[in-house]
């Protein structure tokens, strides 16, 4: 009768465990964080996206290329991401065996002398004629916790999750990297293309200052022409070592982003040159989940915020352990291996609830949840912000295209504007001050026309890393 009470209570702990009730429920990703569409784009189903781009194909200039290639293999902060994936999954692998039982190989080896007056010492004495008792032990041990409440399970999950997260903030720090250096070659264009104008201008300059000084050995000019025309000069002059000061400064940095020294770049193009992309195909906002790693890492962190939730909730309950232990003893080293004599073995199993400590354990339950409420909100927030930055490149791309038209034009106007006022000048048709206003006017209106070349790039690079362009 005892034996089968027994096997009846050993069966009922094996269907509880294998069962693993589930005590907590997860908390899914928010379905409405999420736009129908973006701002300033026209509505359609397409869900294809230029983010889905390898950045190889989205960026088609050779030097962008080289750089970016070697910013992904040599960038420090990439490495360092690295690492922590592997760390992360080793977590993961570690977490595999929770459910495994603790093996343990053992020999002990013990002497005691009890007092002459004590109860042991005295029966000591006179059973063996001895004062002291030595025990000599050599076995394994076990040890499991069953998974009754999914606590072991959880902590797998959430070790699954937190590897996948690592993973995803590396190709999030990808995006940055691949955007900061096409931003950064393209600056450094636009340098260029500024340093040239400023010494075209120098040189437009010093042919309109010799002019002045003809017409002031003529004594058609005074002096205050000559000084305002070589002061005009000056300003151009000045321009070309603060942009080359620039130019080195913007070298050092994708230097640093490449995993170099300081050190000059390459540059095979000019800025007016390339083309800029008409990127019209960006997807639907809820496909940003799938596409932008920093979205993606937040969803994730709600995972592992829900893993953590389980964790603490089952350590409400009561936990099932089963030890055993097993192998030979003796108090005689002759007879310590003496097979079947010296052989010993245990079992035992028990549940353990928490009771003062359950204060302690509770609180650790409720800061898991409101942890995960917390996941929630970062979650929105990052669609927020994801969605908010495809707005803002969307309508850069738009304006800035709209502001670079009027720009040429200006542009063209100056220049033909340049070659009446130098005409009329040499005829005495026009003052020189509307020479000099007129070179002036077209030296700023050429930096800036480099200038916003420059940002139409960006932007086109800043709607692609916004789209989750940039880890493929």
């Amino acid at each position: 009768m005892k034996n089968y009470i027994t096997k009846i209570v050993m069966i009922a702990i094996l269907i509880v465990t294998f069962i693993s009730c589930k005590v907590s429920k997860d908390i899914e990703t928010p379905k409405d964080a999420f736009p129908e569409n973006f701002r300033s784009a026209s509505v359609s189903g397409d869900t294809t996206s230029i983010g889905d781009l390898e950045w190889k194909n989205f960026f088609t200039e050779s030097d962008i290329i080289q750089l970016i290639d070697s910013a992904v293999a040599r960038n420090n902060d990439l490495q360092i991401a690295t690492k922590n994936i592997e760390i992360a999954q080793y977590r993961f692998t570690q977490s595999k065996w929770g459910n495994v039982p603790q093996v343990n190989l053992f020999v002990n080896a013990s002497t005691s002398n009890p007092s002459d007056n004590s109860f042991t010492g005295m029966n000591l004495n006179q059973a063996l004629g001895q004062k002291h008792i030595d025990d000599y032990s050599a076995g394994a041990s076990l040890s499991w916790e069953a998974d009754i409440w999914g606590k072991i399970r959880n902590q797998k999950k959430g070790a699954y999750a937190g590897y996948l997260q690592s993973e995803e903030v590396k190709k999030a720090l990808q995006t940055n990297i691949v955007a900061n250096v096409s931003k950064g070659y393209y600056n450094l264009l636009m340098l260029d293309a500024q340093l040239e104008i400023a010494k075209q201008n120098v040189k437009l300059n010093d042919s309109t200052t010799n002019i002045i000084k003809l017409k002031y050995d003529a004594g058609q000019v005074t002096s205050l022409a000559i000084q305002q025309s070589e002061a005009q000069k000056l300003t151009a002059a000045q321009l070309v070592p603060l942009l080359e000061q620039n130019i080195a400064i913007q070298e050092n940095a994708l230097s640093v982003l490449t995993g170099s020294f300081p050190n000059g770049k390459r540059r095979s193009i000019v800025l007016s040159a390339i083309e800029v992309k008409n990127n019209a195909s960006i997807g639907i906002p809820s496909s940003l989940v799938s596409r932008r790693p920093d979205v993606k890492s937040a969803e994730l962190a709600l995972k592992v915020a829900n893993a953590n939730v389980g964790i603490t909730k089952a350590d409400l309950y009561p936990s099932l352990k089963i030890t055993a232990q097993g192998g030979v003893n003796s108090f005689e080293t002759s007879s310590w291996f003496n097979i079947p004599a010296s052989l010993f073995g245990t079992v035992a199993g028990g549940l353990t609830q928490p009771l003062f400590n359950n204060k302690r354990v509770r609180t650790q339950y409720n800061i898991a949840v409101a942890e995960r409420e917390k996941a929630v909100l970062s979650f929105r927030q990052s669609v927020l912000v994801a969605v908010s930055e495809v707005a803002d490149a969307l309508v850069k791309v738009e304006k800035l295209q709209q502001q670079e038209a009027f720009l040429q034009e200006r542009v063209k106007t100056l220049q033909q504007a340049i070659k009446n006022s130098n005409l009329l000048f040499k005829n005495g048709m026009a003052e020189y001050l509307e020479v000099i206003t007129a070179q002036a006017n077209l030296l700023q209106s050429e930096l800036e026309l480099a200038n916003i070349k420059r940002e139409q790039l960006s932007a086109n690079t800043e709607l692609y890393r916004a789209l989750g362009g940039g880890w493929r």
